[in-house]
């Protein structure tokens, strides 16, 4: 994750740099020549040339008055860059593309735009260190976007009342299915007793596959025939939960894509019916703002309370999981990095900036 994001960002930051850099001798040269006092004292129009670094050194080694004497003026303008609004949307430009190929969702793009603006624009800065201000910027509004990344599901399941319910949703092929089996390999690997409600009674097989699941991690399935009510389905999972005494309930729902709107009706249902603790959306992170818009719609339909990411091993751009929990205001829980049991990561802020290089 993050391998495309990672460089274009570096490439863009270098040559923000690089430009800002560039006009300094330039810009250096010009201030001589408006001003005749430091024609005299550096004797010399040409700044950069060998003879003249000694005499360059002297005024900028000058101490900096409070009254701003005209040695601090010069050397305030020599080493530090003021960066207009008009040419820092100019400078910006090759950030926002970047960000935008890699699938960061539009509203994550403009704070990181608001944030940047505000330590950049008609502020005097260092110019040798315009990169490293550009990237502490970065670094730090990106670990902003997860003010609500904490959440160990762990601690809550062990503090809530018993069965602790977790009703996952999201669209076809999303992996919803196998997130559910990898979660419970999970829970039972923290001692929790689990068992599968097999709410999925339209698609085909959905039944049987879960029912597999359940064999190899050895838990009950609860399930009924295909076509059945996937409300009742989740309800009599609760209830052989309580009479079992059974830590949580896993619930799989059928995919359904969010503008269906009999289907968002169904799964209404399952949630006032099965009351969970916690409805997870299953999204696959390749799918980039895709992703984003279907997780927005399911938390308008039924309240999210989490995300899982699937597939996020294969997904190089990593733009979802930088946009996702800021856009629905939810956790990450987890990201799913392969098709075994143990292919579950829980979810990390100082793992993904150190993906990106921060």
């Amino acid at each position: 994750m993050f391998k495309f994001l990672k460089e274009k960002i570096k490439t863009a930051v270098k040559k923000i740099s690089k430009e800002v850099e560039e006009k300094a001798v330039e810009e250096t040269q010009e201030i001589i020549k408006e001003e005749p006092k430091a024609i005299l004292e550096l004797e010399t129009k040409e700044i950069i040339k060998p003879e003249t670094k000694e005499k360059i050194k002297e005024i900028l080694d000058k101490p900096v008055k409070e009254e701003k004497s005209f040695a601090a003026k010069i050397k305030e303008k020599i080493t530090t860059k003021k960066i207009s609004e008009k040419k820092f949307e100019e400078l910006f430009w090759d950030l926002e593309v970047a960000l935008m190929e890699n699938n960061v969702a539009i509203e994550v793009i403009e704070k990181i735009k608001a944030s940047l603006k505000l330590d950049l624009v008609d502020n005097p800065l260092e110019k040798r260190k315009v990169g490293e201000i550009i990237e502490n910027s970065l670094k730090s509004t990106i670990k902003d976007l997860f003010e609500n990344a904490e959440f160990d599901l762990i601690k809550k399941i062990k503090a809530s009342d018993k069965p602790y319910t977790i009703l996952f949703l999201g669209v076809n092929g999303s992996g919803k299915t196998t997130t559910i089996a990898k979660l419970a390999h999970y829970l039972k690997a923290n001692n929790l007793k689990v068992v599968l409600a097999a709410a999925d009674t339209f698609r085909a097989a959905a039944i049987d596959q879960l029912q597999t699941w359940g064999d190899k991690l050895d838990l009950k399935v609860i399930k009924h025939d295909y076509g059945a009510d996937s409300a009742a389905v989740a309800f009599d999972a609760v209830k052989h939960a309580k009479a079992k005494k059974i830590d949580v309930v896993l619930i799989d729902t059928a995919g359904r894509m969010h503008s269906n709107t009999n289907l968002m009706d169904e799964l209404k249902k399952v949630v006032k019916v099965s009351k969970p603790n916690l409805k997870v959306f299953v999204g696959e992170s390749i799918t980039g703002n895709d992703c984003i818009e279907q997780a927005k719609t399911f938390d308008t339909a039924v309240s999210l309370d989490g995300i899982v990411l699937s597939k996020a091993d294969v997904d190089e751009k990593g733009g979802t999981a930088i946009s996702i929990s800021y856009v629905t205001d939810k956790p990450i829980l987890f990201l799913g990095t392969g098709q075994n049991l143990g292919d579950l990561e829980k979810f990390s802020v100082s793992k993904l900036m150190e993906g990106l290089g921060f």
